[in-house]
């Protein structure tokens, strides 16, 4: 698991990357939605700088959130897992699973029903797990609004489950639209623990990811951040 084409970076090695960037004329511009400064030239982007969900960028600084809260979901057709992280330990998660898949087409029964509808009983009980599936979700995710004051909500799910999401009969605690909302930048391939335990530690990193256009080379002191494992889901 981890960002594509992206190499971890240590905090200091961030402050040498501003310094760099100052002192060749790079554009530094912030990009709220994905929480990461975008490094320019006169022509394009020359890299990418995923910040740490647990940092705020502000007056051209970052600055740590006191006690930072934050929930992870991510959702396939028929597995989703969710964990909530206080500070930067996973303290709370849940695995869902649900007979979404047809069996012989491997085809999730939203895109079967878009297709040949829901006559069959087959049919009407993957659609039924399917709406308790959403609604499962949902109800752990409000859960932890009640209890803890949410700093952000991290999400990784294909854009076609959105509406089975958001429209769910128990909705979730934030609009798709939500400036607390953020979309993951990687996959999850389990629905683990083990795997939401790394993805809290990814997102409060420095993450660097050079425009591979460009060819800029640069070079940091400091030690590299070893690469996590990773196995499939």
């Amino acid at each position: 698991m981890k960002i594509p084409n992206s190499e971890i970076i240590l905090p200091e090695q961030f402050g040498q990357v501003l310094e760099l960037a100052k002192s060749r004329g790079w554009e530094i511009s912030y990009s709220s939605d994905k929480h990461q400064l975008v490094l320019s030239d006169q022509e394009d982007w020359v890299a990418r700088v995923f910040l740490p969900w647990n940092m705020n960028w502000q007056n051209e600084k970052l600055n740590t959130i006191d006690n930072f809260h934050c929930v992870l979901v991510a959702i396939k057709a028929g597995q989703a897992v969710v964990g909530y992280f206080h500070e930067k330990e996973l303290l709370d998660h849940k695995v869902f699973r649900a007979y979404m898949v047809r069996q012989k087409q491997g085809k999730s029964q939203i895109k079967h029903l878009k297709t040949k509808g829901k006559s069959r009983a087959g049919s009407r009980i993957r659609l039924e797990e399917t709406e308790r599936f959403f609604e499962d979700i949902s109800e752990r995710l409000n859960r932890y609004e009640k209890e803890f004051p949410i700093s952000v909500w991290g999400i990784s799910c294909a854009k076609t489950l959105w509406p089975y999401f958001f429209g769910s009969e128990t909705t979730p605690p934030f609009e798709s639209g939500s400036e607390l909302l953020r979309s993951l930048p990687f996959h999850f391939h389990q629905g683990s623990y083990e795997e939401l335990e790394l993805a809290g530690k990814l997102i409060n990193q420095f993450h660097w990811l050079p425009n591979p256009d460009k060819k800029i080379e640069i070079v940091l002191s400091g030690s590299k951040e070893s690469e996590p494992d990773e196995d499939d889901w």
